[in-house]
Formats: structure tokens, C-alpha cells, sequence
């Protein structure tokens, strides 16, 4: 199998389900991002600080260069405005989801819920190795395996003026799929 999703055949229910799912995560996002990018003293630096757990030193080595400090800020902001946007739009979706998987699994990596471990930061709640960053990889990855935004979003539209570009540079008429809505 090449990775592709040869027919989509959600019942409308399910097709609206998982395109809510996409677009609260996408909204989750987005919003994170826009606030840092509105604080104009915001930096990931204080978080990094914050880090322990097996990858701490890497990420107290991040914060500790104000250069590689200052790319880190700009990815993170980006990055969730970036993501956050693909997924409410539903463009580019499988591209935003792995981007967000990789941004939550740094922030899982960065701040692991284990057992005696105290943060400078408060948290939302107590943890013991799940936290809502891990369910949120896990709600994202749900999403790749299930590509709603085929039937609802952006990539419906990509999919099918790619679709015609090939099949008109092979004199294929395009296939058409019955979407359910």
C-alpha cells in the first residue's frame, strides 16, 4: 500500500466528528501561537530552562545561545500559527499534522509527566506519563489515519485539481468519488 486513501467511506457522522476533532486541535494551536506572537517578551527560553527528563541538557543547550534561542522562538510561533491554520482550513493537512506531532512531542520531551518531577511552571493538573500534549499527538495521529479533510477542507480541492492535472497529462478522464456529507 502507497499511503494513499483509495476511497473515502465515512458516514457523515464520523466525516464530522473527526473534522471537528481537526479543526479544536487546529484552533489550539493557532491560538497558542498567535499569543506568544502578540507578547512581545515572550521566549521559549524560560521553558527550556525548565526541562528535565532524559533530553534536558539538549534543551537547556538550546536556550543557552541567544542565536539558536531566537530560531527556536520563531519556529515555535510559526510553527503553531502555521499548523494551527492548515488544520481549520484543511489544506495541507497530513503536512500540519506531522508538524504538530513533531512541536508536541518537543513539549512532551521537554516537560515528561514522571513520577517526582517538579517544574518551576504550573501545571493544569497532576500527570503520571500521559498529559494532554501526549493525547493530543495521539487525537493527530487519528487524524493521519483517518483523512477527513478529504471530504471537508482544503484537500478536498487539491485532490481534485491534482487529480485532473493527471489525468489530463495522461488522457485519463479524473475519477470521481461520491463524498459523504
Amino acid at each position: 500500500m502507497d499511503g494513499t486513501v483509495k476511497s473515502l467511506s465515512y458516514s457523515a457522522t464520523q466525516t464530522w466528528m473527526l473534522t471537528i476533532l481537526r479543526v479544536l486541535i487546529g484552533w489550539h494551536l493557532m491560538y497558542e501561537g498567535i499569543v506568544k506572537l502578540w507578547n512581545p517578551g515572550w521566549s521559549a527560553g524560560g521553558y527550556l530552562m525548565d526541562s528535565q527528563g532524559f533530553f534536558a541538557e539538549y534543551f537547556y543547550k538550546l536556550a543557552a545561545n541567544p542565536g539558536v534561542l531566537e530560531v527556536v522562538d520563531f519556529l515555535n510561533v510559526w510553527g503553531l500559527v502555521l499548523v494551527g491554520l492548515a488544520l481549520i482550513l484543511g489544506v495541507f493537512t497530513r503536512l500540519a499534522l506531522w508538524g504538530g506531532i513533531v512541536l508536541l512531542a518537543l513539549y512532551y520531551l521537554s516537560h515528561p509527566p514522571l513520577i517526582g518531577v517538579k517544574y518551576a511552571l504550573p501545571s493544569e493538573g497532576s500527570y503520571l506519563w500521559v498529559n494532554k500534549n501526549l493525547i493530543e499527538i495521539f487525537a493527530m495521529a487519528v487524524l493521519l489515519v483517518f483523512p477527513a479533510s478529504r471530504v471537508i477542507g482544503m484537500d478536498r480541492y487539491l485532490m481534485t485539481w491534482r487529480d485532473g492535472r493527471k489525468a489530463s497529462s495522461n488522457g485519463v478522464p479524473a475519477r470521481k468519488e461520491e463524498i459523504p456529507v
